[in-house]
């Protein structure tokens, strides 16, 4: 599967542009990048879907995509959306039956024919196809859903559930995801993953798991503007870029300091030679004729050389690399707006109920918590999140909060009250004007200089939510409460958000169905379960 030099643009938009890609037969290749990068869309151009404005594609004849959102008549039973990528093997069964039927006339190609249409028949494992999808449909946690059941009344994770089994199912020669382990619980993930593992054509998935990344991958590519040919690439999982990652770093922080400090030689160097040129000793007149020689020669070769370091102060100065960004960091930065008075845990829960959502006994949250809540879609993480916030009362049970208690939470799915707003003003509203030149937006690393003054509303879902983090970062609350904090957020920066909790100055909660968090977590755990 080849991309070749191609790129796409949506009006005044380019999306990519030269951009060149292979993947061969059982190479997993991981997409990375920012949202709204083109991962999506480079899929989507990949499948055949969109025609790029340049370059060429090649891909082989049976080349199937897995998109986010599937598109299926709500009517249609979900039955449905199985067939409709088995067409392939579904005519190899109609021509294997005609040309059986044929045998008994007088055709003589029927036989090789029907040689030929058995081959590939047992080759597809068409024989095995009903038990080959129960399995599939097992192990991707959708197996008591009855196949009559019209598609409207399933959920979307179910859905796609169902679009991801008849992939695995049609066995397509070259494999394209879009996102896949979106809806997908920890036993889903791990049966796709070792059916992936197993496929012997090429694969090429955006993912935002980051387990999963390390798991499956036998590669990764970085979609990067910058890149010559539009993106870069890594080998091995999400580990071994990060590693990557991080001796770039290295070498990034070691040739600025290198230049800052040969551009100070260079500048002492220019001050040293200039003021050689002077002097302060009174010279007899039976030396001024010699002085005079040796004072021209002595300011000459000063001369040259200040102006020779000052060519290389030049040449240093245009091609010297920029200060790498400082990684997000809470350190040295204080919690809420004034101390507490009072000891204690800054939240309690007593046997606390929401009504088919939660129940919680007994949980207490001092003022260095660092707390993981975890459990399966429907659980009540988001719930708990909104009772400790207060959005969300009991129907039984208290909680109890320190008086002038601050919290904040990062939802999943931000809202605007006024989303004509530029996350400039934002900024400026909820810490104040003196507070936003001390600590500037742009200074945090989490929006671009160009989304700054662009209407809040107008943002991808990803932006908005650095938008609702970059408010919390600069007035850090009490308590800071985080809703999959991972999602809509680059895998670089959940990964920058996650080392930075360790040092927020208040306490921390997280809700997370994150596998790569939560293998990495080394504080508390609360599990909850679906009532």
């Amino acid at each position: 599967m080849r991309a070749d030099g191609i790129g796409v643009a949506f009006g005044d938009r380019r999306v990519f542009a030269d951009l060149s890609l292979t993947v061969t037969p059982g190479q997993r290749i991981g997409l990375l990048g920012e949202n709204g990068a083109g991962k999506s869309t480079l899929l989507a151009a990949l499948a055949g879907d969109l025609e790029p404005d340049t370059g060429r594609i090649e891909r082989p004849d049976r080349t199937a995509l897995l998109r986010q959102e599937v598109r299926a008549d709500p009517r249609a039973p979900v039955a449905a959306v199985l067939e409709a990528e088995l067409g392939d093997l579904r005519a190899l069964e109609a021509a294997l039956d005609a040309t059986a039927a044929a045998l008994a006339g007088d055709d003589p190609d029927a036989a090789d024919r029907y040689a030929e249409l058995l081959a590939a028949a047992e080759a597809a494992e068409l024989w095995t196809l009903e038990a080959r999808r129960d399995e599939i449909l097992d192990g991707l946690g959708v197996a008591g859903i009855p196949l009559d059941r019209p598609v409207g009344e399933v959920s979307g994770g179910q859905r796609s559930r169902f679009a991801l089994a008849a992939l695995l199912l049609a066995r397509p020669e070259a494999l394209l995801l879009d996102e896949p382990t979106n809806h997908l619980d920890d036993e889903a993930v791990g049966f796709l993953a070792s059916r992936l593992r197993a496929w012997r054509g090429p694969v090429l998935f955006a993912s935002h798991d980051r387990a999963f990344l390390d798991e499956v991958a036998t590669g990764l590519v970085d979609i990067d503007p910058s890149a010559s040919d539009g993106l870069t690439r890594f080998g091995g999982g999400y580990s071994d870029y990060l590693a990557a990652k991080a001796a770039e770093r290295a070498r990034w922080e070691a040739r600025f300091a290198e230049e800052a400090r040969a551009e100070e030689r260079l500048e002492r160097s220019m001050a040293t030679a200039a003021s050689g040129t002077t002097t302060t000793r009174v010279r007899p007149d039976n030396e001024k004729f010699g002085w005079n020689l040796k004072a021209e020669n002595r300011e000459r070769q000063a001369a040259r050389r200040i102006r020779d370091a000052a060519g290389r102060l030049d040449d240093l100065r245009a091609s010297r690399v920029g200060e790498p960004p400082p990684p997000l960091s809470f350190a040295g930065i204080p919690a809420g707006t004034h101390p507490l008075d009072g000891s204690g845990p800054l939240l309690a829960v007593e046997g606390a109920r929401v009504d088919g959502r939660l129940a919680i006994d007994d949980l207490e949250v001092a003022s260095d918590a660092r707390l993981l809540v975890t459990g399966p879609n429907g659980a009540g993480k988001s719930t708990l999140l909104g009772v400790l916030a207060g959005r969300i009362t009991p129907d039984a049970g208290r909680v109890t909060r320190r008086k002038g208690l601050r919290l904040a939470v990062l939802d999943q799915d931000v809202r605007w009250e006024r989303p004509e707003r530029t996350p400039r003003e934002l900024y400026e509203r909820a810490i104040g004007e003196r507070r936003a030149v001390e600590l500037p937006l742009a200074g945090l690393g989490l929006l671009a200089e160009r989304d700054l003054d662009r209407p809040v509303g107008g943002l991808s879902i990803g932006q908005q939510r650095r938008t609702a983090l970059a408010l919390i970062v600069a007035r850090p609350p009490h308590v800071f409460l985080l809703d999959e904090p991972t999602n809509h957020l680059s895998l670089a920066l959940a990964t920058e958000l996650e080392e930075a909790l360790g040092t927020y100055p208040g306490a921390v909660v997280v809700a997370s169905h994150d596998r790569w968090l939560r293998r990495r977590w080394g504080g508390p755990e609360l599990a909850l379960d679906v009532a």
